[in-house]
């Protein structure tokens, strides 16, 4: 039986609004190692900081997270 895995973008809506792990981190009240474990696919979140997440960004909580593989922005032909 395959690992249940969460994909996510958390590293993308950081860079998109200029955030760092340590500042979600300490929004969150988490560690900020905590932030880099989700990134990499490390650790799944509870259902409560998931959505905490998703509220901190302002946006629904499968724009963050997701149980397949996100496509990749700015690939393929326009």
């Amino acid at each position: 039986m395959p690992s249940e895995v969460i994909y996510n973008r958390i590293a993308m809506l950081r860079a998109e609004r200029g955030i760092s792990r340590r500042d979600l981190a300490e929004a969150l009240g988490v560690h900020y190692q905590t932030i880099g474990y989700l990134e990499r696919g490390e650790y799944s979140p509870s259902l409560h900081l998931a959505l905490r997440i998703a509220a901190y960004f302002e946006v629904a909580v499968e724009v963050v997270f997701s149980t397949e593989p996100f496509p990749r922005l700015g690939t393929g032909t326009a």
